[in-house]
């Protein structure tokens, strides 16, 4: 599996655009047929914090009023990754001239293996090759085993199946979840769109509950892979019947659920509405106060339609974002702001300026009711 063979509808992930030119460890075919691949991402937490968390449930979507599916059969993972950074040294950066007298231009080698010159500026999941004794490389066979999670993950699946790929916007959300360790401490979490479990395994480091919701045999079993094989950092919840919800499950989740999160789910406006009705519908089921966080990606496209470069998927995840908080049913107010995405990193990867996080408080309303017939409507 040294090349990845592109079709039409081919979609891949940019945490996957740049890797090592070695063998990758390719660990098996899933019910699709699409190789499956191993990858560690590193954390770059104090070890003297202490890191077994709660237990990860791995479930479908959670169960609405109208039994449809809460928003996202689609969603992005993302992966810890190390960058390949130029060390060359800052010596000889001011212009260099031919013996013409023109601008010289030095090249980087087109490969990051390439030993004739200094290495790309890219950054790359860490996959796994077959060499390394049981899995693992010498960096992590020195360091604490906390110190890593292992993720199996697809790198080129059709748009249908892209919750299998890791995304940067699940790795933002991690990150973010790492920072914010003191807000998910012994809470219950549900995750929308959980794709590989990256988001969700970080957070149960911390909480006391997480769920762990995607549509998908094929892609849940994916989910309840990677959880089994971070035990080292928590524990996994076991239920009677896989991929359930049990009556037990139900009343936790609307008894106890105080954070939603859902990353990169974002790219389509039907997943964009479905997600934000089922928020809005979850939000009125809640016994508790709550907190969203999204994750998503500022993708800019070329359209036809316009002519023009633009950001439609994500201009209607910010028409709902809107919506949401003008929206006004006399029990709950939705309050929307940005997160200042300049903390610090505590995963290794490329956090480029599109990425974006956003909070949603949902907080019962005080006061008088508002007035049926001025009352602002979600549209979806």
């Amino acid at each position: 599996m040294d090349e990845i063979t592109f079709k039409s509808d081919t979609v891949l992930s940019d945490v996957h655009l740049y890797t090592p030119n070695q063998r990758h460890l390719m660990v098996r075919l899933n019910g699709m047929g699409q190789p499956v691949f191993l990858s560690q991402f590193k954390l770059l937490w104090n070890r003297d914090s202490g890191v077994k968390g709660g237990d990860v449930r791995t479930e479908e979507t959670p169960p609405t009023d109208a039994g449809s599916p809460p928003g996202s059969g689609c969603h992005r993972e993302d992966v810890s990754l190390q960058a390949k950074a130029d060390t060359s040294g800052q010596e000889g950066l001011e212009a260099q001239l031919d013996e013409d007298g023109d601008l010289d231009v030095v090249r980087r080698p087109r490969a990051a293996s390439d030993p004739s010159g200094p290495l790309r500026d890219k950054v790359h999941p860490m996959i796994l090759t077959q060499e390394e004794d049981n899995g693992l490389g010498d960096e992590a066979r020195e360091s604490s085993p906390h110190d890593f999670i292992k993720i199996e993950h697809t790198m080129a699946t059709p748009l249908e199946d892209v919750g299998k790929q890791v995304w940067r916007g699940a790795l933002l959300l991690a990150d973010y979840v790492l920072f914010q360790r003191d807000l998910f401490q012994g809470r219950t979490v549900l995750e929308l769109g959980g794709g590989t479990g990256l988001a969700s395994i970080v957070a149960a480091t911390v909480a006391r509950t997480v769920y762990c919701t995607d549509v998908g045999a094929d892609l849940l079993a994916m989910c309840q892979r990677n959880v089994a094989l971070n035990s080292h950092l928590t524990a996994a919840g076991d239920p009677e019947v896989p991929f359930s919800w049990s009556e037990e499950d139900i009343s936790d989740l609307y008894g106890h659920t105080t954070i939603l999160l859902a990353a990169e789910v974002f790219y389509d406006d039907d997943l964009t509405d479905a997600l934000f009705k089922t928020l809005s519908r979850l939000a009125h089921k809640l016994k508790n106060a709550c907190t969203a966080i999204l994750s998503v990606e500022k993708r800019l496209n070329f359209t036809l339609r316009h002519l023009d470069v633009t950001c439609e998927a994500y201009d209607h995840f910010r028409s709902c974002l809107r919506q949401l908080e003008r929206l006004a049913d006399g029990r709950l107010r939705f309050v929307v702001e940005p997160v200042d995405a300049s903390f610090p990193q505590l995963l290794v990867y490329e956090r480029i300026q599109q990425l974006e996080l956003w909070k949603v408080f949902v907080e019962p309303v005080m006061g008088p009711v508002p007035s049926a017939g001025t009352a602002p409507r979600l549209l979806l």
